[in-house]
């Protein structure tokens, strides 16, 4: 693939949504099905402007830049104080909702596809748990949506991709471990686990106090601020990884202990992360549509679809069901949580982290599992986020009191927006 004419087709692509972006907000077009669409017309199952192989380095290079930023600006959005005293919903969504989609995904998963066995089955699991708001922008711009609807959904999008990614290290390792004994696999997952952390906190705590203390003595420049902020992130990565540690959860921990300990340049922080950031989550949507799906395509069958289909309503449906009961919410409610569980940048993102491991049994079949099911989530979730969030809120204002469980009063939570979102 030619890099000069990959960057001209983007750059094309990003002033083209421009046009559209405001009509987006309430419209069936989102900013991911806008780019997926763009990248499979100049794919070679289009016009041919775009082909590659999903192994193409630049690709996973962008994926890992990408993961790394979403990771470390979603941790530094944590207020664990606040998530305890008034998200109820999200911290189930989160804590068991999660654990369990992921365990019903793989109980269905193995006995579809075999072949993967329980490693590769809880992997694909894994892979396509995390929710993304992207995907519903228009229930998070629709007012009338109870807004304690619109940030359970918001800040469960934002903190489960990091939540998930430790079971995705634990998975990768028995995916590839499965021919050692399990004492390795638990060896290698453990030295991912435990150094990540260490290592992330540690370049989080040091690097973030002493970027506070610059900006409070007006050492550090606004330009510098941001920068010194990706800085964090991309040192966090490296450390860990020369260490021997997952360079992602160690991002993941550095956001967390920046967010918890330092609060002075965090808003620079967030708002770069919406403009500049949303560069790197945009191409990667393009390159899914162009190289991802293309490849995917000719290995697809109806098991595939079916499991796709499953994964988008019962896998997640359920779960959310089991894990809301007691917060009286309506059953309606649960019903609209559970078809907004979107999958898109962190899965896809994952997915390609699993085709970077060579000895990985089954990621072919994995890669194309997951790539049809999110290619479903970004079309079935941006056609359905109005219409859907239009009828819910008509129905929540004719069938619940003020005093309802969707109508309490809820804190905002500074979670990741949606694409194209303005700030008011």
């Amino acid at each position: 693939m030619n890099f000069e004419l990959t960057l001209l087709l983007f750059g094309a692509a990003v002033i083209a949504f421009a046009l559209i972006s405001r009509w987006s907000q309430q419209g069936p077009m989102t900013a991911p099905l806008f780019f997926t669409l763009a990248g499979l017309l100049l794919s070679d199952r289009g016009l041919g402007l775009l082909a590659a192989d999903p192994e193409w380095g630049l690709a996973h290079w962008l994926a890992e830049v990408t993961l790394v930023w979403v990771l470390f600006t979603d941790a530094s959005r944590i207020n664990l104080r606040q998530l305890r005293e008034g998200h109820n919903i999200p911290l189930r969504l989160l804590g068991l909702g999660l654990p369990l989609c992921i365990g019903v995904g793989a109980l269905i998963a193995y006995p579809m596809f075999p072949e993967l066995g329980w490693a590769g089955a809880f992997t694909l699991a894994v892979i396509l748990a995390p929710t993304d708001a992207a995907l519903g922008q228009a229930v998070i711009n629709n007012e009338r949506v109870p807004v304690r609807i619109r940030q359970a959904f918001n800040v469960e999008s934002g903190l489960n991709d990091g939540m998930a990614l430790p079971l995705l290290i634990i998975g990768l390792s028995w995916l590839i471990g499965e021919n050692h004994s399990a004492s390795h696999w638990l060896e290698l997952a453990s030295m991912q686990l435990l150094l990540g952390p260490i290592y992330g906190v540690a370049v989080g705590l040091a690097a973030g106090r002493a970027l506070d203390v610059g900006v409070q003595r007006r050492w550090v420049s606004p330009t510098y601020q941001r920068l010194g902020l990706l800085a964090i992130a991309m040192a966090s990565y490296g450390l860990a990884e020369l260490c021997g540690g997952n360079g992602f959860i160690a991002a993941f921990c550095a956001g967390a202990a920046v967010g918890t300990r330092t609060h002075v340049f965090c808003a620079p922080l967030h708002r770069f992360a919406e403009t500049e950031g949303q560069l790197l989550s945009l191409i990667n949507f393009l390159l899914f549509g162009a190289i991802m799906i293309p490849h995917a395509l000719p290995d697809l069958t109806w098991t595939h679809f079916f499991y796709a289909l499953l994964s988008l309503t019962v896998i997640r449906i359920i779960p959310v069901i089991i894990s809301l009961t007691g917060t009286q919410l309506q059953f309606t409610s649960k019903l609209f949580l559970g078809w907004f569980g979107p999958r898109g940048l962190a899965s896809l993102l994952y997915v390609l982290l699993v085709m970077q491991e060579d000895h990985a049994p089954g990621k072919d079949q994995l890669f194309s599992v997951a790539v049809l099911t999110i290619l479903l989530s970004v079309l079935l979730h941006g056609v359905t986020a109005a219409p859907l969030a239009q009828r819910y809120s008509r129905y929540i204002q004719r069938n619940s009191a003020d005093t309802g469980a969707e109508q309490k009063e809820t804190s905002s939570f500074p979670t990741r927006r949606p694409f194209g979102r303005e700030e008011t």
